[in-house]
């Protein structure tokens, strides 16, 4: 009698604790679920010479959130393709922008300036050092979008399409969020696993204790 007596609570703890993680997060997202508000960025320097903020898109009907890097090789093989995206909506209200909190030498923002200088990146690349927009997104790997509409709520997150090499796309899961969202028609695929690097995200270290 007495196991169970603890049993019981423990299980119903369990529950509990599982159901509200899961209410409050993504199939893939440990942080955000599809219509969530978008976590706001502010201040964020860019490879521009300038500060950015989230609020400073309020005339773009759709904004696209990429986090990526520098180093990442699934990264690089989206550059181009993030460029295709900015030529494919011009004129059409529809804002993109890399953000990157790696924090090796490779990722930080001098060598960002010079990275979209030499590929000639068409859309901001903003360098977040607290790291914690990529903390408040739930972004775990480089690249990972997240598409958001008008209201700037989360309608689709994940990857940028079927193909992390971006030579046999057959699924546009971006574009399509994009065109759903522009045409006023729910987003059939809201969720994907993102593939690519894993962010690097500074461990805390604990303190010690005298």
């Amino acid at each position: 009698m007495i196991r169970t007596t603890f049993l019981i609570p423990l299980t119903l703890c369990l529950s509990v604790c599982v159901a509200a993680t899961s209410a409050s997060a993504g199939k893939y997202n440990t942080v955000l679920d599809i219509g969530d508000s978008a976590p706001a960025w502010n201040a964020l320097p860019g490879t521009d010479g300038r500060e950015h903020s989230l609020k400073s898109l309020a005339d773009s009907k759709v904004v696209v959130v990429v986090f990526t890097c520098n180093s990442c090789p699934y990264a690089v093989d989206a550059e181009q393709r993030i460029n295709a995206l900015v030529d494919r909506y011009q004129g059409k209200s529809v804002a993109v922008v890399a953000i990157n909190v790696n924090k090796v030498e490779q990722d930080r923002l001098p060598a960002m300036k010079q990275r979209a200088k030499e590929q000639g990146f068409k859309y901001p690349y903003l360098w977040d050092e607290s790291q914690q927009i990529a903390k408040d997104y739930g972004a775990k790997y480089t690249p990972q979008f997240f598409v958001l509409d008008g209201d700037r709520k989360v309608v689709y997150m994940g990857a940028m399409d079927d193909s992390p090499a971006g030579d046999e796309v057959t699924k546009t899961y971006v574009i399509d969020a994009v065109d759903a969202t522009l045409s006023g028609n729910p987003v059939a695929i809201t969720e994907t696993i993102p593939i690519g690097c894993r962010i690097r995200i500074e461990r805390q270290r604990r303190k010690s204790q005298r």
